[in-house]
C-alpha cells in the first residue's frame, strides 16, 4: 500500500521454499506498471518508448489472474551460477529465470528496504520473458548515471556479466 499497489494477497499461492532461495517475491503487477513504479522512485531508462505491456510478448509467469509468489536467491547480483549461460542455454537446462516484471518488483522491494539497488555490476538476464521480436530483457543499475536501465540481448548470447536470476515458482 505504501507504494500505491492495491491488491488482495489472501489468494496468493506461495511455492515451497527451496534451500538457498531466501527471498520471496510477490508480483501483482504488469511489466509497464512495475517500470512506472520504479520510475516514480528513481531515474529509469528503457530501450523503447512503447508500453512494456505491449512489447513484452511472453512472460513465464504473470499476475494476469492475480498476484503470485516466486523464490529467488537473496543477492544483489544475479546468480553467479548462471554466468556465461544464454537464455537458450537456460531453457535447454530447464532453469527458470526471473521475468522482467519480477526483476523490477525485486528492484522496487530492495530499494524500498535499503535505499540501494540491485545488479550494480552485472546485467540481470530476465530469461523468463521475451520481447515481441524474440529478444530477452535485461536490467542493470548504472551507477555512473544513477539510473536503472531496461535493455535487451539476443536469446543465444552468453556473457560473464549477463546472468539470469533463477526463480522457483
Amino acid at each position: 500500500k505504501r507504494m500505491g499497489i492495491e491488491t488482495d494477497l489472501r489468494k496468493v499461492r506461495i511455492p515451497k521454499k527451496p534451500k538457498g532461495f531466501d527471498r520471496l517475491l510477490i508480483n501483482p503487477l504488469t511489466p509497464q506498471r512495475a517500470y512506472d513504479l520504479c520510475a516514480s522512485k528513481f531515474k529509469c531508462w528503457k530501450y523503447t518508448n512503447n508500453n512494456l505491456d505491449e512489447v513484452i510478448a511472453h512472460e513465464d509467469r504473470t499476475a494476469k489472474n492475480g498476484p503470485y509468489g516466486v523464490w529467488v536467491r537473496n543477492r544483489i547480483e544475479a546468480d553467479e551460477e548462471n554466468k556465461n549461460r544464454s537464455a537458450n542455454d537456460l531453457a535447454a537446462m530447464k532453469i527458470s529465470g526471473n521475468t522482467l516484471t519480477e526483476a523490477l518488483v525485486y528492484e522496487l522491494k530492495f530499494n524500498d528496504e535499503t535505499g540501494q539497488h540491485l545488479n550494480i555490476v552485472n546485467w540481470n538476464l530476465c530469461s523468463g520473458s521475451r520481447y515481441s521480436d524474440g529478444h530477452v530483457p535485461c536490467v542493470r543499475w548504472l551507477s555512473s548515471y544513477s539510473e536503472m536501465y531496461v535493455n535487451y540481448t539476443h536469446p543465444s548470447y552468453s556473457f560473464g556479466h549477463v546472468r539470469a536470476r533463477q526463480a522457483v515458482s
